[in-house]
């Protein structure tokens, strides 16, 4: 079965383009992480929500005009034939976009459906305001563990970073002696290290913002833990760690540093109750009293039980609310 969506977009049609090809301007309307080889016979990956992956192939591309992809949900256990085809066209006031995802199983019409016009939504708040802001959908997964989570709280830390230029990497943040721009080493150390422990490589980016310099560097580490998962064990140094603690960090990494940049910088975090009061579970199981002073915890600060999630786990954290 087929369905259809379209968009007037207030751009050129170039500009249009980039909007659904380049992981940068995907990751202001469409996904929490997307990678987009543009190319027949590239791959793509596009993380919709916590709980949703696209991905597929890139079978046929004309720069500015077309794209066509074979489609399919990894979640869904299943082979899927769809294709989804968006072309770009010139009109009065801008550019039409239109989407075409033919191939869709009868029970799935109505889910795709509701799926394309909520990004088709955000797609046109997006080529008005350049970012479409954090995405309801992404807020709150309605099955949370530590990989779901770390989906969510990413979504929240990348949505923080957009709001940081490369003039603030010098600012102090809460962590002690750390700048912008340490902090941003220190997160991508943590990162490399994590992946390390599910079994792949990280690559640095070489060039880009802050935001896409640890976008890039997240969605590696987030596919490695995805494919693998989180049973058994990992090797951690000498000592073997429970694999769902180990990607337990990516959460407390992704949610407490995004507080930290948002202090830095003057922002708020935009962070649903039910994912702070998760990470602050998971921080508790993770930051025993020796593992805090091991790594340089300051010890927590005393707060009420009924204040936010969020001032809860910074406060756990040894962090001034």
């Amino acid at each position: 079965m087929t369905i259809e969506k379209t968009a007037l977009l207030p751009v050129s049609a170039d500009e249009a383009f980039a909007l659904i090809t380049q992981p940068d301007r995907l990751r202001r309307w469409l996904a929490i992480s997307a990678r987009v080889d543009l190319r027949a016979g590239g791959e793509f990956r596009w993380t919709l929500t916590p709980m949703a992956v696209a991905a597929g192939t890139v079978t046929e591309v004309d720069p500015g005009r077309r794209i066509m992809l074979g489609f399919g949900l990894e979640q869904s256990g299943r082979p899927r034939t769809d294709t989804v085809t968006i072309t770009i066209e010139p009109a009065e006031g801008g550019t039409l976009v239109r989407l075409i995802h033919q191939g869709l199983p009868e029970d799935q019409v109505q889910d795709v459906l509701e799926g394309w016009t909520h990004f088709f939504q955000r797609l046109e708040r997006a080529a008005v305001t350049g970012d479409a802001g954090p995405d309801e959908w992404a807020a709150a997964p309605a099955d949370l563990n530590p990989l779901t989570s770390a989906n969510a709280t990413l979504a929240v830390l990348q949505h923080v970073l957009r709001g940081i230029s490369e003039d603030d990497l010098g600012k102090s943040t809460p962590c002690t002696d750390f700048t912008v721009g340490r902090l941003e080493a220190h997160l991508l150390g943590s990162l490399t290290s994590l992946t390390s422990l599910a079994g792949s490589t990280l690559v640095p980016a070489s060039a880009g913002d802050l935001e896409s310099r640890i976008a890039g560097a997240a969605q590696q580490a987030m596919e490695t833990w995805m494919e693998r998962g989180i049973e058994g064990t990992v090797q951690a140094g000498p000592q073997e760690l429970p694999a769902t603690i180990a990607a337990s960090i990516l959460s407390v990494e992704f949610l407490v540093h995004a507080w930290d940049f948002a202090s830095a910088t003057g922002q708020k975090v935009a962070v649903s109750d039910e994912v702070a009061t998760y990470v602050l579970g998971l921080a508790e199981q993770i930051i025993t009293p020796e593992q805090r002073e091991r790594v340089g915890f300051d010890p927590a600060i005393p707060i009420s039980g009924n204040a936010p999630a969020m001032d809860r786990l910074i406060a756990f954290t040894g962090r001034a609310t």
